[in-house]
């Protein structure tokens, strides 16, 4: 029994080994395969390397293009014919000095002012020795005020009536001016006083040491209801 058992193990042995070996054999044919392959060399043509020297030589340098300049437009010049007139007169030579000496003195142009006339307004008199008078005398003046004032037409609906006191200037020729209201009593009849006075014809002046002077004056206007 113990000789078949190792006869048994022997032969196991044996087919373990003889495996080893074909697998070792194996991998060397495998390595060796692998390790000795060829590659097919490609030949490369010679008419692509013709032709690769043709377009080297036929390479040109790219030279930039030179930007044109404008060309200026000629215009025509315009000529000026001038006509020479004759002339008989003579004209005097004029001598001019430009020699100036560094230490001489050029006075400077002065205009000359012009003086304005001040205009001096006339004392205006309270009382002078010959007073002014109206053509025809205080009563002809108090006439021609009562027959050229009209009544307002409010102050008469209203039931305004009274003086309304004038002031004016009788001016050394007579006229009349400056004309205001010293006291009113309204209604229109204010205003309608001061055109009555504006409208009185010119006056005898008022003279102080016999010479024509302004004079101011006062006058009531009297409107009444009747």
């Amino acid at each position: 029994m113990e000789e078949k058992k190792s006869a048994k193990a022997n032969l196991e042995n044996k087919k373990l080994m003889f495996t080893q070996i074909g697998l070792i054999i194996s991998l060397l044919i495998a390595w060796l395969a692998f390790e000795h392959k060829s590659y097919d060399k490609r030949e490369i043509d010679p008419s692509l390397l013709r032709t690769a020297e043709v377009v080297e030589e036929e390479m040109v340098d790219i030279t930039k293009q030179e930007e044109q300049k404008p060309q200026p437009v000629e215009v025509p010049k315009q000529t000026t014919q001038l006509e020479i007139v004759q002339d008989d007169v003579e004209v005097e030579d004029i001598e001019i000095n430009a020699e100036v000496e560094q230490n001489e003195v050029i006075e400077e142009y002065v205009a000359p002012e012009i003086e304005e006339e001040e205009v001096v307004e006339q004392e205006i008199f309270q009382i002078v020795e010959e007073m002014p008078s109206f053509p025809g005398g205080e009563q002809k003046l108090l006439e021609y005020v009562a027959k050229n004032t009209k009544y307002p037409q409010i102050a008469r609906e209203s039931g305004i009536q009274g003086r309304v006191f004038i002031g004016f200037v009788v001016e050394t020729d007579g006229s009349i001016s400056n004309v205001k209201v010293l006291r009113g009593i309204g209604g229109g009849c204010d205003e309608e006083a001061v055109r009555v006075i504006k409208s009185l014809p010119k006056w005898k002046p008022g003279k102080q040491r016999g010479k024509a002077v302004r004079v101011s004056y006062q006058i009531p206007v009297n409107f009444k209801l009747q």
